[in-house]
């Protein structure tokens, strides 16, 4: 060292201190990355070397509103292959592409496609039963087979088949939402899957000695909707029964909404499907031929039983459309129930506009117009309007927007960009645009909450498997669209068109609530296609629900007007859906004096005519009575007619007999298109009791007019409303 000068030594001494600082700084940085970053950086290097097979995550529930269960996921298992390890078993991939293929139906030269892959893991069939998965462990286990694995996977069922199917969609065999709530509430529902890992090299090389991995999935969110499944199974019985009786071919759409908040309690579409079989062939397809997976027949599957016509379908309203012409006429002060109208002719750039029939109500007040559907009348509202006002107020109660409710795919409106005189005109009652049923049943939705337009809810919040609440989607107002005076105004108006007895939507009368509503019906000649709609509120005081049905017609001969078809419908899903609700009836005078209560005819043969003229006007049954024969308060009944036991209205007459005879005969009088009180009267004069069905004029009877009966029988009377409607042209 003594020959080391002082510079050549500084030098050194340099260079001690610097190498001994890097090496701080390095064990400084390894100690960064390996004890403190080290999860980070690991986590790098795993998914960067991880190559494997996505495992699905538990999808969430979809409940109805008060927990029901609508969607669920049920724990299956899929089997994936090992192309590697499967070629170290003792039997060629031939024979074991064959073998599986057998026992899981599947294509072999696709299995051999799969089985030969370089890849580290095939799919071979996902969403496996478990009495298939143990055939084939059963299998591979007998064959000595390697490389085939079995891991858990999920499956969507849906508990109640094709219950409310297009508001919860379905999904695919990758989890994956297709419709639906399924598909609008994807990012929520599906979780985050999991993995089968095997590790690679930088070139994607699987190492020899790697361990096999496992990423669990986490599960999704829990959907929790607005329908009510009650509401729901009541609206598609509904709409299913009058499908089958007025040989609707073309389906239906029914809506229930909460008016105070927006909350969509029901929506059907028809024709629907079964949510666990979506691919299956829709109705009048025949099933032998039908593959399902072909792009001609998912487009027959998005046209027909795919369709949710409740937001997807727009048709022209009709004279539903005369409560938005009112609402406007009666904000804005150009009419008062109690104005007088007319429905003397109108024209209009040359173009006459009659009423239905032409003429033919005169000289009424506005509310009677409105009660009558008289065209004229809503066109003199829109005229005092004038065209920027009136389009204002289409504009304002949502007609121009889509209404953004949480479903995909949602339709939209069509109006006349630039409208004319005659344009105005027919829009005043419902014709010549076209809506989708979400939009209108919201603007009525306006009408019977005093005002509110609001956005339609159909998620109500999502939840954790915990129950916690994540999200909470609140009701939400659009816009205020008329005053709360205007709103009462017109739901006593509506609630004429359905209480007055000239009223086109009489046959939606509910005994003990009061509906208010209106009829349309429409018909767009270009297509040959027609519309019977009906939409309302009950009850007038505090609406709790609004109704809307529609249905669709191709058939110019069959009757298809809102008031025969569509009002009846409705106005057993309002006695429904309020009886459901718990919200009580208050019965008016007109609703006692209708009430004749079926009893059963007591037996009152062997008591004297004085004793049973006392069992049968006992309160509880409220039967009058006639004698034929010895009519003495102490002659013994020998005869009774009706029998004893038979169901009659209350006030219906029994024909005692005093002694042994034939019994008296009468003649059955016609009562065709006769009201309930005319039938009554006609079949009162001759002895004889009605069991009535349905409202509006006699459509059928069970005995033949001209035949003969013995006094007293009971006779079978059905009534429909016909209709009194104008119809639409386009």
């Amino acid at each position: 060292m003594s020959g080391i000068n002082l510079t050549t030594k500084k030098r050194l001494l340099f260079m001690l201190f610097f190498l001994t600082a890097l090496v701080i700084v390095l064990a400084a940085r390894i100690t960064w990355i390996q004890m403190i970053n080290g999860a980070w950086y690991q986590q790098k290097v795993f998914l960067r070397q991880s190559a494997g097979t996505e495992i699905s995550a538990k999808r969430g529930t979809i409940f109805d509103r008060n927990g029901k269960e609508l969607a669920v996921s049920t724990v299956v298992q899929s089997i994936l292959a090992d192309p590697a390890e499967v070629k170290k078993s003792k039997k060629d991939v031939d024979f074991i592409a064959e073998g599986l293929a057998q026992i899981l139906s599947l294509d072999k030269q696709e299995l051999v496609k799969k089985l030969n892959n370089k890849s580290r893991y095939e799919k071979v069939k996902m969403k496996v039963d478990k009495d298939l998965v143990d055939k084939v462990l059963e299998w591979t286990k007998k064959e000595k087979i390697k490389g085939i694995y079995v891991v858990d996977d999920t499956k969507r069922v849906y508990p109640n088949g094709s219950l409310a199917s297009h508001v919860i969609g379905f999904t695919n065999v990758d989890n994956q939402g297709i419709d639906g709530i399924e598909a609008s509430m994807e990012h929520y529902l599906k979780g985050v899957p999991g993995k089968v890992i095997g590790e690679t090299d930088a070139a994607g090389r699987e190492l020899p000695f790697d361990e096999e991995g496992f990423i669990a999935p986490q599960d999704g969110l829990n959907v929790v909707l607005t329908i009510d499944e009650t509401i729901q199974h009541i609206a598609e019985t509904a709409a299913e029964k009058a499908i089958k009786e007025n040989n609707v071919k073309y389906g239906a759409t029914i809506l229930v909404m909460d008016p105070r908040n927006g909350d969509v309690l029901a929506m059907v579409s028809k024709p629907d499907f079964d949510l666990n079989n979506p691919w299956a062939a829709p109705p009048g397809v025949d099933a032998a031929k039908w593959k399902g997976d072909t792009k001609e027949d998912v487009k027959v599957l998005f046209d027909t039983v795919w369709k949710n016509k409740a937001i997807k379908e727009s048709y022209e309203p009709g004279s539903t459309f005369k409560a938005i012409t009112s609402a406007a006429g009666l904000e804005e002060g150009v009419v008062e129930p109690n104005s007088p109208v007319n429905d003397f002719t109108v024209k209009v750039a040359g173009w006459p506009i009659d009423c239905h029939k032409p003429n033919f109500h005169g000289n009424q007040t506005f509310a009677e117009g409105v009660y009558h559907s008289c065209n004229p009348v809503f066109v003199r509202v829109a005229q005092s309007l004038k065209i920027d006002r009136f389009y204002q107020y289409v504009k304002s109660f949502g007609f121009y927007d889509k209404t953004n409710i949480d479903l995909p795919e949602e339709g939209k409106s069509n109006f006349h960009p630039k409208p004319t005189e005659i344009d105005m005109a027919t829009a005043s009652f419902g014709q010549q645009f076209i809506v989708t049923p979400i939009q209108l049943i919201t603007s009525y939705a306006a009408i019977a909450n005093g005002g509110k337009l609001y956005k339609p809810r159909i998620v109500k919040e999502l939840k954790d498997n915990q129950g916690n609440i994540v999200k909470r989607i609140e009701p939400e107002v659009v816009r205020n669209v008329i005053s709360k005076k205007t709103s009462d105004t017109l739901k006593d108006i509506l609630e004429g068109v359905v209480s007055s007895e000239t009223g086109t939507g009489k046959a939606a009368y509910v005994k003990g609530y009061r509906v208010a509503g209106k009829t349309g019906t429409s018909e767009i000649k270009k297509v040959n296609k027609y519309h019977a709609s009906f939409s309302a509120f009950a009850p007038v005081e505090n609406p709790t629900i609004c109704v809307l049905a529609v249905f669709y017609f191709m058939d110019k001969e069959q009757d298809h007007g809102g008031g025969a078809i569509a009002a009846p419908v409705v106005g057993k899903i309002i006695e429904d859906v309020l009886s459901y609700q718990g919200v009580e009836r208050v019965y008016t005078e007109k609703d006692k004096e209708m009430m004749r209560f079926d009893v059963l005819t007591p037996d009152v043969r062997n008591k004297t005519v004085q004793e049973a003229a006392k069992v049968l006007k006992d309160s509880s049954i409220g039967l009058t009575y006639k004698v034929e024969g010895e009519n003495d308060q102490n002659a013994v009944v020998v005869d009774q007619m009706p029998k004893f036991g038979m169901s009659v209205p209350q006030k219906s007459v029994v024909i005692l007999y005093t002694k042994k005879q034939q019994p008296s005969m009468v003649t059955v009088p016609d009562l065709k298109n006769k009201t309930i009180s005319e039938a009554t009267q006609a079949l009162s004069r001759v002895d004889l009791n009605i069991k009535a069905s349905g409202v509006g004029n006699v459509v059928k009877q069970n005995v033949a007019p001209g035949e003969k009966v013995p006094k007293g029988q009971v006779i079978d009377v059905e009534f429909k409303v016909k209709d009194d409607e104008g119809q639409g042209t386009e």
